[in-house]
């Protein structure tokens, strides 16, 4: 596809069905619908590489809700924003009335009135579904304890980039069945790849996520396998994924994490049992000579700074297609 035909193929893509949807889990959109996201991600990649300008949200206003502290999301959403041709307004939750007790319901309604789409990053999954409960606009699920669709967006664009494919892509997770392991294992089993998952005993992916994920794996020709052997995790795995052992919001574990994952390090004793030519994705931050060692993540075989950059560009595809 050339690129000066990449607005006129987003005028005819099935994704403007989606305008005005929320983006709180991965799984509300299907299999077929996810892999238009990424072809979408990918186009508006390709604009942004070669300079061309692509701006269908002009005079279009996202509020960005923080909760909790970011790096990439914050950046990711209001540069993409702005080079989408609108504007990206942060908002410190400490700052707004909810913080001081204002119902949500109430500031839903609001904010409905003044932006065109709100993206939130917060804690409890459930706040975020009871603004999208109260809320006229789209809203967009940054991070919350259960879920981070954004990243994992931008983890199957990385993955599809360097593989040329998805569909029987060999995926490990090793590490905490943490929010990004939930999403990641269930955009992956929607769009059929080999998921493959290790954790410690203890720190299992949720089971009911799990169960959702065969389903879609059963459905789309992919797999899904748990294990607390991260070695039968790695075996062959044309991808390795880990996150840190201690999320935002479980500092107060984090000594006895450290015992419970110590033997789930993404080590090169470990990753030898990958693929010849495999990735180690990671949606940072990370501690080195924690969850990963150096020489993993800043290895030849890492990509985690493609994985970063992939966050901008996926996260200005879904607010094209909802916005």
């Amino acid at each position: 596809m050339q690129p000066v035909k990449i607005l006129e193929h987003f005028q005819n893509l099935p994704l403007q069905k989606h305008k005005g949807k929320d983006f709180l889990r991965v799984d509300e959109f299907n299999g077929e619908e996810l892999m238009e996201l990424l072809h979408l991600s990918a186009h508006v990649k390709q604009l942004q590489k070669l300079g061309q300008p692509f701006q269908p949200l002009q005079g279009k206003t996202l509020g960005m809700i923080f909760d909790k502290a970011s790096t990439r999301t914050r950046v990711s959403f209001e540069v993409g924003m702005h080079q989408l041709g609108g504007l990206g307004m942060f908002m410190s939750g400490k700052e707004l009335q909810l913080g001081r007790g204002e119902p949500i319901s109430d500031t839903a309604k609001v904010l409905s009135r003044y932006v065109d789409a709100i993206m939130i990053r917060t804690f409890s999954h459930s706040y975020v579904e009871e603004l999208a409960l109260h809320a006229s606009i789209p809203i967009i699920n940054g991070l919350t304890d259960l879920y981070h669709p954004c990243q994992a967006l931008a983890d199957l664009l990385t993955i599809w980039e360097h593989k040329g494919k998805l569909k029987g892509v060999k995926l490990a997770y090793v590490g905490d069945g943490n929010n990004v392991a939930n999403s990641l294992v269930l955009g992956a089993a929607l769009l059929g790849l080999d998921v493959r998952v290790a954790t410690p005993a203890g720190y299992e992916m949720d089971a009911t996520i799990v169960a959702k994920a065969r389903g879609y794996a059963k459905q789309s020709g992919g797999s899904m396998m748990v294990t607390t052997d991260p070695i039968e995790a790695v075996m062959g795995a044309d991808a390795v994924y880990t996150d840190v052992w201690t999320s935002m919001g479980f500092e107060e574990e984090n000594e006895v994490r450290l015992k419970a994952f110590a033997d789930y390090q993404v080590n090169e004793k470990l990753v030898a049992a990958a693929d010849r030519n495999y990735l180690f994705l990671h949606c940072l931050p990370a501690h080195r000579g924690e969850e990963v060692t150096s020489g993993v993540i800043d290895g030849s075989r890492s990509v985690i700074f493609d994985q970063a950059e992939n966050r901008l560009h996926a996260q200005k595809a879904i607010l094209a297609a909802l916005v």
